[in-house]
């Protein structure tokens, strides 16, 4: 019976990041050092904890994929170059064409987030028997423990629907067991909310942030409260949900008034501008520890290649010094995409990139987009994507809270109207551009989706904003049709369906 020990978190300097990629569904890995020899020390126990954090920022890839790469932001299109990237796309038009599969699942292993998942069950166990670690310190550590496990669970409900509970640390796994069905989807929100309960409950009235938001916090705790109150006022809770999810929201204004819309969009995803008082919670990357170097894999093109085309904006043509972006893009944004938002808005000169060729001098012609968002931090003549990648932010906060409103019979013109302020800056005009004076907003839903694609673009959020308000915006979006709504869910990878036999495939996609 060959039996294998599970991993510790060891300090900084020591961890070994574990790839998200991982090609077996496993609830435990390997590790040289015993359970028994960690947890002695309150040091030992704050460096699990920032392990915890360290795993959760490797898993930012796959947050990113199954929260947007579906929706109606990237691809190629009739009307651009289909030799703008100068990249085949690898399997990324799999995403945007609706083409997964068990051999080509886009995200594969559940993302990898079940090592992190026991590494919280262990958490939660560990800090429920041992005695040197002190009490605000232990309350708030469990409150990031139950917080973040939710948080997990929730990416992979919305993302698979059926999948293993496993709330138990596992220390050792005998291979011929590790066979377990997935639970349903009831099962798995009620461990989601009960989740959400218990770690409101441990941060108590404790409302600090910790390592400048890059550590879960009670905030955090009730911004994913919000969302999953949201996503099931759709799916029967009615009203009772929805209000649940504003007075968590209200509850972060009341008691964290610091947290506000910074006054230019820009500022918020600066390298240098790390835990603003518009994050919320971010993972955090900083040079010469980790970087998202996800962006320059897919997202934005060689630096020699981009050199060849203008931008507009600036009456300029790209350059190699300036504009080193150094990667490969195999995923670009829609040129559609760019043109749905007003030019007056910060957020798509922010957040798109635009490439034009110039055949004649003053005469441009757009040949594509890419990711503008994060822009890094220069070293040593590169670019490193520094940036932290923001979880949730305050307008977030905003926006959700126009929705509750919504839902609940009431105006969300004060939220809406806050962000759409800032987006516009000088240029807004309340009465043609606040709500309800745009044409979208006779729909206040639409006007909400809207206003959340120009917002987030790149956050992984569009995607489960449209599963949220039912599958009709996901139809009317994206390329999935009505007559697959199947492919509302992922399917799982053969490699999971091989290991554990106890689990079945996402109902319409192929087993085996």
């Amino acid at each position: 019976m060959k039996k294998y020990n599970k991993i510790i978190f060891l300090p900084l300097c020591l961890i070994l990041l574990i790839s998200s990629c991982s090609k077996k569904l496993e609830l435990s890995p390997i590790s040289s050092i015993s359970d028994a020899s960690f947890w002695k020390t309150p040091e030992q126990v704050d460096a699990f904890v920032s392990g915890i954090h360290i795993s959760f920022r490797n898993h930012v890839p796959s947050f990113q994929l199954l929260g947007e790469q579906r929706a109606d932001i990237y691809g190629l299109e009739p009307g651009a170059s289909q030799t703008f990237t100068s990249e085949a796309t690898q399997g990324f038009e799999k995403f945007w064409l609706q083409q997964l599969d068990l051999d080509n699942p886009g995200v594969s292993n559940f993302g990898g987030f079940y090592f992190n998942i026991n590494q919280l069950n262990l958490q939660i166990n560990k800090l429920g028997s041992i005695d040197f670690v002190t009490p605000a310190n232990k309350s708030y550590y469990l409150g990031i423990a139950y917080g973040m496990r939710a948080f997990y669970y929730f990416q992979m409900l919305r993302s698979w629907g059926k999948v293993v509970i496993q709330t138990d640390p596992v220390t050792t796994i005998d291979i011929s067991n590790l066979a377990k069905a997935a639970s349903t989807e009831q099962e798995v929100m009620t461990l989601i909310k009960s989740d959400i309960n218990a770690s409101e409950t441990n941060f108590g009235s404790n409302y600090t942030f910790r390592n400048t938001k890059s550590f879960w916090s009670k905030a955090a705790t009730l911004m994913l409260k919000a969302e999953v109150y949201l996503w099931t006022s759709y799916r029967g809770g009615g009203n009772a949900d929805a209000t649940i999810a504003k007075t968590a929201l209200t509850d972060i204004q009341a008691n964290v008034p610091s947290l506000t819309l910074l006054p230019s969009f820009s500022d918020v995803f600066r390298s240098n501008n790390k835990g603003n008082n518009e994050i919320i919670f971010a993972s955090r990357f900083l040079l010469n520890e980790a970087s998202m170097n996800f962006i320059q894999n897919s997202f934005v093109p060689q630096s020699g290649f981009i050199a060849n085309f203008y931008d507009s904006l600036n009456n300029r043509k790209f350059d190699v010094t300036t504009d080193n972006w150094g990667g490969i893009l195999r995923s670009p944004i829609m040129s559609s995409t760019f043109r749905k938002f007003n030019d007056l808005d910060s957020r798509k000169w922010v957040s798109i990139q635009a490439a034009y060729t110039r055949p004649t001098p003053g005469v441009y012609v757009m040949a594509g987009c890419f990711l503008n968002k994060f822009q890094g931090e220069q070293s040593a003549g590169s670019r490193v994507m520094t940036n932290d990648y923001p979880i949730y932010r305050y307008a977030d906060l905003l926006l959700l809270l126009a929705e509750a409103k919504v839902i609940l019979g009431e105006s969300p013109a004060t939220e809406i109207n806050l962000v759409r302020a800032r987006a516009f800056g000088s240029n807004y005009v309340a009465g043609t551009m606040g709500f309800p004076n745009q044409a979208i907003d006779t729909d206040p839903k639409n006007a909400i989706l809207r206003e959340r694609l120009f917002e987030f673009i790149f956050e992984g959020k569009r995607w489960y904003d449209l599963r949220r308000m039912g599958d009709s915006y996901v139809f009317a979006n994206t390329t999935v049709l009505s007559t697959e709504a199947y492919k509302l869910l992922w399917p799982i990878d053969r490699a999971s369906l091989t290991n554990n036999r106890s689990l079945v495939q996402t109902p319409g996609y192929s087993s085996f």
